[in-house]
């Protein structure tokens, strides 16, 4: 998380909380079903726990 925390939260000056929570849910909707992870076979996260999901 360490160069998406820096790009979208340092720097931005958040006047209302509303602001930084919509933020913060957005990364994590990136996170989790977007972002290509390398440690999980090129997957997302959740499509690796679906994958573990289905093996279970």
């Amino acid at each position: 998380m360490g160069n998406h925390k820096r790009e979208r939260y340092y720097g931005t000056g958040f006047t209302r909380r509303t602001s930084l929570v919509n933020m913060i849910e957005s990364y994590m909707e990136y996170y989790n079903n977007k972002r290509l992870q390398r440690q999980l076979g090129i997957l997302t996260p959740m499509e690796k726990h679906e994958q573990y999901m289905l093996a279970a």
